[in-house]
């Protein structure tokens, strides 16, 4: 029997164990700051130790966002997930930049009772033991009990996807965890949501 993952505000959690889910390639060169970068910004801009500290600041209890940047989950005292979700207001790119959630909709992009999932990631060696569901599962009640008025994902269909794009989440996890899809924007492209 697989134990259950204990999920907890990224505050709460050690920066060691949050790079230790990151891990040095894929989400660990990104840091979780794509969707995050402001107006004039761009990905390459600025290297990997500038990305890990804007993130250090996001997830660090003193920050105004360190509570609601993000969630890491634990299985027995192994660090093995981590999920970007807050306001979906504090991704001013993923506002300006992302197409995706605003394809067919027209929605005050700017609203911050809506919340945003932008990232998920499961840690190398600890993959097929629910890790990505629980972290998705657990989105909902963090999101609805600090205000939200919905909670939003934009995650990938598991069809022609490539490894990058993997951090988006599954359609599967996000359904499990109660979200309808709202709007299917491209072919590879889902936008889930839960009202509250």
């Amino acid at each position: 029997m697989i134990e259950p993952v204990r999920v907890v505000p990224a505050n709460e959690a050690t920066w060691e164990d949050l790079q230790a889910v990151l891990g040095t390639r894929g989400p660990g060169r990104c840091q979780c700051q794509r969707y995050k970068l402001g107006r004039g910004e761009s990905f390459g801009s600025f290297p990997v130790e500038e990305r890990a500290d804007r993130l250090r600041r996001q997830a660090d209890p003193g920050h105004p966002g360190g509570p609601t940047s993000g969630l890491v989950g634990y299985l027995g005292a192994d660090p093995v997930g981590w999920c970007a979700v807050e306001p979906r207001s504090a991704y001013d790119g993923l506002r300006r930049v992302f197409r995706v959630p605003w394809e067919g909709r027209d929605e005050n992009r700017a609203d911050a009772s809506v919340w945003a999932v932008t990232c998920v990631v499961t840690r190398a060696g600890f993959r097929r033991h629910g890790v990505s569901r629980a972290m998705v599962a657990a989105t909902v009640g963090h999101a609805r009990d600090r205000g939200a008025r919905a909670i939003e994902g934009y995650p990938i269909t598991t069809t022609d996807v490539i490894a990058e794009e993997l951090h988006l989440g599954t359609v599967a996890a996000f359904e499990a965890a109660g979200f309808a899809v709202v709007s299917r924007p491209t072919p590879r492209r889902v936008v889930l949501r839960i009202d509250f």
